[in-house]
């Protein structure tokens, strides 16, 4: 099942996207709020009754609460940066006011930032709240999946010590274009990814190239803290980083990025000056 967030001139609305197009659920626009509400039962049970068809433009298909991230979670990424092998997860926070949705640009203001780059990842949305929960169970807690790409401000990140900033400034973090739900995806460990910037292939690579699985991290976070329903987890991002490239090379004004998770969906942004 597929769940797209479409604005049409009455306001969002949440709407499953299936042959015929897109129909209306009677349930929070946000799928987060409809989560934390009415429970995954009650957004399934919704879709399936949904019958009432809507146009507009697809925007970002959630707005959660929190996001959650992962660093240095790929193979391929951490024998490209050179860096040690993280001996487990690697967790940071972006916060929620930099989502955007599909064809919403990225801004740069390059008074803040002059090497910003891409990052394709797995977005993971919670379904029902996790806390302590076991790797052997923890997938039972994933309602979907949706594609991000975790725009980062890499001399800020680094400068700064830590990566907040550096990765929360306002629309670096694109979402979308649709939520996948977890019965339409029955191996998130094996999933192509992708990233292109204006037609050009930059990122390539497989789920199955994780460090930490998706079990593995959502086991490892409710340790911490809890999971809430439509809370997203970004699972990290594989080899092709700019940064990392020799030269550098960072998005620039005009750019046009698409960011590609098999099975889900192309996310693609524009990027223009602040």
């Amino acid at each position: 099942m597929r769940l797209e967030t479409i604005r049409t001139t009455s306001g969002d609305r949440l709407t499953v996207n299936r042959e015929g197009g897109n129909f209306a659920l009677h349930v929070p626009a946000n799928l987060s709020r409809a989560l934390a509400e009415v429970g995954v039962d009650g957004v399934l049970e919704a879709a399936a009754a949904a019958t009432d068809v809507v146009t507009g433009d697809v925007v970002a298909p959630l707005r959660p609460s929190k996001v959650v991230a992962i660093g240095l979670n790929y193979l391929d990424h951490i024998r490209e940066t050179g860096m040690d092998r993280p001996e487990r997860p690697l967790v940071f926070a972006k916060f929620p006011s930099s989502v955007i949705g599909p064809d919403e640009a990225i801004e740069i203001d390059p008074e803040i930032s002059e090497r910003v780059d891409w990052e394709v990842e797995l977005a993971v949305v919670i379904g029902t709240a996790a806390r302590r929960v076991s790797v052997d169970r923890a997938l039972d807690h994933v309602f979907g999946y949706t594609v991000a790409n975790d725009v980062s401000a890499r001399d800020v990140q680094f400068s700064d010590g830590q990566w907040v900033r550096g990765k929360s400034l306002d629309t670096f973090c694109p979402l979308g274009p649709a939520v996948v739900t977890a019965d339409d995806v029955p191996d998130p460990q094996a999933l192509r990814l992708s990233t292109m910037v204006n037609d050009r292939v930059v990122q390539d690579s497989s789920t199955s190239e994780m460090l930490f699985g998706v079990r593995e991290l959502i086991a490892f976070c409710s340790r911490s803290f809890t999971l809430e329903p439509g809370d997203v987890v970004l699972t990290g991002t594989p080899w092709g980083c700019g940064e990392f490239m020799s030269p550098k090379q960072s998005l620039q004004p005009g750019d046009v990025v698409v960011c590609a998770v098999e099975g889900i969906g192309e996310l693609r942004n524009p990027v223009r000056r602040s």
